[in-house]
């Protein structure tokens, strides 16, 4: 039971990462979230690899000067299997604007995830849509 929670714990911080990095607009703690294999699907296409992934977030909305964003998941939105060295893990994407103080944009990201190296990463990443609820 301690070893599956430890492992939950592992994956839930690839979610706590995520938002640091769109908080602080931080691309390389973004990029050491995936795997070099990872592919990542979104509005416009798919992406693979660490090139075309880093080239998606540097365009994306959070990571835009002009845009002082926070991100952040309700805890109980969060859902996280494991087996073994692969898991999922699903999180939505809260952004509130720092100035102003309102909800800017609400997505959710339906991931795989897996044990490379001692380290959990995603291995695909899908955007998906969602509302407030």
């Amino acid at each position: 039971m301690l070893l599956k929670e430890a492992t939950t714990e592992e994956i839930n911080q690839i979610e706590v990462s995520f938002h640091r990095a769109t908080s602080t607009k931080n691309l390389d703690l973004m990029m050491s979230l995936f795997a070099d294999t990872a592919s990542l699907v979104a509005t416009g296409g798919t992406y693979t690899g660490p090139v075309q992934i880093r080239k998606f977030f540097a365009a994306a909305a959070p990571f835009q000067p002009q845009n002082h964003w926070m991100g952040d998941t309700p805890a109980f939105k969060i859902r996280i299997t494991a087996d073994g060295d692969a898991g999922t893990l699903y999180f939505e994407c809260h952004y509130v604007d720092k100035d102003t103080r309102q909800m800017t944009s609400v997505i959710a990201a339906d991931t795989k995830v897996a044990r490379i190296n001692g380290h959990w990463l995603i291995t695909k990443f899908v955007g998906v849509p969602t509302t407030l609820g």
